[in-house]
């Protein structure tokens, strides 16, 4: 019973996530790569971004997209996120589908047979979960800042 109910629960969460991904895919496309230039050409200080970010981040995500997209969608915060440049660089809707759909499924599997093996135990694992999700955002927060302020410093 466990083999069928982990294997149904993990495809039902694959397919959600595949269908929000293709979303995200959209909204890619719709942003393109001329108008995120210019919002970072307007906004690229508060964002922390310079077109020389943006090129190199494209450049990158040409040449290794399967991959991020295959490994962005077992990231927490990456997964939704992984979406947009491959919309953007115009990624095949095909090996886009092919790697959300195995990175999903493999995320979605682990997800669920966690979920079953912990059971009850949420208040336990609460307790780790709070603090290390509180010192990655404090993180998180001191990186912002640091991108923010370091043209400042380094004038």
């Amino acid at each position: 019973m466990f083999d069928f109910i982990t294997s149904l629960l993990a495809s039902m969460g694959s397919i959600g996530v595949a269908d929000g991904a293709f979303l995200w895919y959209w909204i890619g496309t719709l942003v393109s790569e001329a108008r995120m230039r210019r919002v970072i050409a307007r906004h690229g200080r508060w964002l922390t971004i310079s077109e020389q970010d943006l090129d190199r981040s494209l450049a990158w995500f040409r040449r290794n997209g399967n991959k991020a997209v295959f490994l962005g969608r077992m990231v927490p915060g990456v997964r939704t996120l992984i979406s947009v440049p491959a919309g953007m660089t115009r990624m095949p809707l095909l090996p886009f589908l092919l790697y959300t759909g195995l990175g999903s499924l493999i995320w979605t599997a682990a997800l669920t047979v966690s979920g079953y093996l912990l059971e009850a135990q949420f208040a336990k694992v609460e307790t780790w979960i709070n603090p290390v999700t509180n010192v990655l955002l404090g993180g998180l927060l001191v990186l912002y800042v640091w991108r923010l302020l370091r043209p400042r410093v380094e004038r």
